[in-house]
Formats: structure tokens, sequence, C-alpha cells
């Protein structure tokens, strides 16, 4: 069984995984498009695998079908794993 994460640690893991991945921390703010970020497919796998490694969040490559922002990232992960759906990201 899944222990509840909180958002707030969702979202702090996120943005560390995404400076992992090359992003300027600077650059990262709940409504920017992970294009503008240049996260390209492959970059979504390996943040899904860190998510369910880091987090233990049951996430898949294919509930990630569809997200655009970092935001919804977190909505995602929240929604599989976490709890809490707030406007924060």
């Amino acid at each position: 069984m899944t222990t509840a994460v909180g958002r707030a640690d969702i979202e702090g893991y996120v943005v560390g995984a995404l400076v992992e991945l090359g992003v300027e921390r600077s650059a990262i703010a709940p409504e920017t498009v992970l294009d503008d970020l240049e996260i390209d497919s492959l970059d979504l796998l390996e943040l899904c695998q860190q998510i369910r490694g880091g987090l233990g969040i049951p996430v898949r490559p294919k509930d990630f079908d569809g997200v655009e922002t970092v935001r919804q990232v977190v909505d995602v992960c929240a929604a599989r794993g976490g709890r809490g759906r707030g406007r924060s990201a």
C-alpha cells in the first residue's frame, strides 16, 4: 500500500527532478509548459520513474498523456497517490 504523500512534498520533488533533468530552477512555475522547459517524452518517462522510485507514487507514463504543465504533473501525482489538490504547484 502506498502512503499518501502531501502536495507540497510532490511539488518539491517534481521541481527537484526537473532541475536534475537540466531545467533551470528559476524557469519552473506551476503554469510553465513542459515543452517550454524542453521536456520531451524521454524526459517525462525518466520523471515518471523518479516519482515512482522517490515518492512511491504508482504513476505510469500513460498517466501523463495530455499533461502540458508542471501543475498538471503534480495533479496527476496527487491523484495517483498523494493527497490534496490545492492550487499551488
